[in-house]
């Protein structure tokens, strides 16, 4: 007869896949049994895949816990998976992330004003996909992201390769906004950067755009001048998460410049417009008879 996990360690295990989750880990390991007769081991709940093994980090044990011999075989693997993974619809799937990000407390941007949680929007189906740097006013009071004067400039931008806004997916690094307007901060990105991982991964874009330095370095860890990281494509895999259509082996990834850039240096817009050209020779988009305004 098949042996249950003691409760008071179920909660622990999905108290330490959920932190897990949210460092971007997924994938758990677990030896097999060692022994033949039936028995009860004692284990720290630090033997228990974490973080720390990933980063070779020591990380101090919580509390003890007690383990039987046998547990279900597929009590872990349904703890480490996703919500959403194996759900074939993008939009539910989108819909499983975003509650399961909740009322978001994991990093300090929720206590330094922001009013609400700017999660994405768009085609959950969509080719194209942009990724900014980070709320602003306008998209922290309306829950949306590029909505303000920058976002009626990449709206004209989208427009401009001959397509709408509706068609494409528009997220953030982080979807709080920080205070002042600041660039986000290398943990508030990490501790995000997660769900943003599962969204592309959902969503499975051929192409994404990182618009702005901040978007890119955080989405290719790669710290170098814009004057780098354009005109060229990267190949691109959300980290830690997995689609769950295994034909998608992930996205092109191009950078180009942040649509508030522009607006304080609009002599970038043919270059930026150059950047565009190159996604839509990509996706096979007709070229519109003028370049963005």
């Amino acid at each position: 007869m098949p042996h249950t996990l003691d409760p008071d360690l179920r909660r622990a295990l999905a108290e330490r896949v959920r932190y897990c989750h949210e460092m971007g880990i997924y994938d758990f390991y677990r030896r097999g049994p060692q022994f033949s007769e039936p028995a009860t081991v004692a284990v720290e709940t630090n033997d228990l895949p974490s973080p720390s093994q990933e980063m070779r980090e020591e990380m101090p044990a919580k509390k003890s816990a007690t383990l039987t011999k046998v547990a279900d075989d597929n009590t872990l693997r349904v703890l480490t998976q996703n919500l959403e993974h194996g759900v074939t619809d993008p939009a539910a799937a989108l819909k499983l992330i975003r509650e399961d990000l909740g009322d978001c407390t994991r990093c300090k941007l929720h206590k330094q004003g922001r009013k609400q949680i700017v999660f994405g929007v768009g085609n959950p189906n969509a080719d194209l996909m942009f990724v900014g740097e980070g709320p602003g006013a306008d998209e922290d009071a309306q829950g949306e992201p590029f909505v303000g004067r920058a976002g009626q400039l990449l709206n004209n931008m989208i427009k401009a390769m001959g397509i709408r806004r509706e068609d494409v997916y528009i997220a953030n690094i982080v979807k709080c906004r920080p205070p002042g307007n600041r660039t986000p901060e290398r943990d508030e990105g990490e501790t995000c950067s997660p769900f943003l991982m599962r969204q592309i991964a959902v969503i499975k874009p051929k192409v994404v755009v990182a618009l702005g330095a901040v978007a890119a370095k955080n989405l290719l860890a790669i710290n170098a001048p814009m004057s780098e990281l354009r005109g060229r494509f990267y190949d691109f895999t959300p980290s830690g998460a997995r689609s769950a259509d295994p034909s998608w082996q992930g996205a092109k990834l191009a950078v180009t410049y942040h649509p508030a850039f522009l607006l304080r240096d609009p002599r970038q817009k043919g270059e930026a417009w150059k950047d565009l050209q190159m996604v839509m020779k990509y996706l096979g988009l007709e070229p519109p008879k003028k370049p963005v305004d």
